[in-house]
């Protein structure tokens, strides 16, 4: 079966955490994920800046190499990204920032690629929605 995730919550959220351990679980059994899409709060996840508690899971690390590792689509949604400070080295240029936050393999997007990954999927997964 082939999968499209959205995820909408952000690292420190359940959700997050279940995301994560939905796409291990999907790809262990063999199934495929078309593209992860993170989106509103979920952009943090992609956050090369975020710093988890020596105790609790890092979900942005772990989200980093399980698409690294599995050479995902993962794709985080520009507009969500800028107005929560996320930006990749090209927008912090654009827009005068000093540096980026996103690094690969992130790579920045529009909705249409949510919509296409929903029409590519058999099954579209959301998590942390509204």
């Amino acid at each position: 079966m082939k999968f499209a995730i959205a995820l909408f919550a952000p690292p420190h959220a359940p959700s997050s955490r279940r995301a994560l351990r939905f796409a291990q679980a999907a790809l262990a059994g063999g199934h495929q994920i078309v593209r992860l899409f993170f989106y509103q709060d979920a952009v943090h996840n992609a956050s090369s800046n975020v710093v988890s508690a020596q105790d609790e899971l890092d979900t942005p690390a772990e989200w980093r190499e399980l698409v690294h590792q599995q050479q995902l689509d993962g794709v985080v949604c520009i507009a969500a990204a800028l107005r929560r400070g996320i930006l990749n080295e090209q927008e912090a240029q654009r827009y005068g920032r000093s540096a980026g936050n996103l690094e690969a393999p992130w790579e920045l997007s529009g909705l249409g690629q949510l919509h296409e990954a929903a029409q590519t999927a058999d099954r579209l997964i959301c998590f942390g929605g509204p």
